[in-house]
């Protein structure tokens, strides 16, 4: 798992390119290739699957009749 890498497209509306970086890049700030915007890598991963999470959290805080 040490050579996995994280995609993020780069937020320049100009440029948009999409940019794999090494998981060590979390946290830090890189510089797009293309365009050289300096783009902040999130520290942890962003849940694959939101809507799946929030209907299980709907499920568990229902009240019982």
């Amino acid at each position: 798992m040490a050579n996995e890498t994280v995609r993020i497209m780069c937020p320049n509306l100009s440029c948009r390119k999409v940019l794999a970086v090494p998981s060590s890049a979390r946290g830090k700030t890189v510089r797009c290739r293309n365009c050289s915007t300096s783009i902040r890598i999130p520290a942890f991963p962003l849940a694959k699957n939101t809507s799946a999470a929030a209907k299980a959290d709907e499920t568990t805080n229902k009240p019982t009749p």
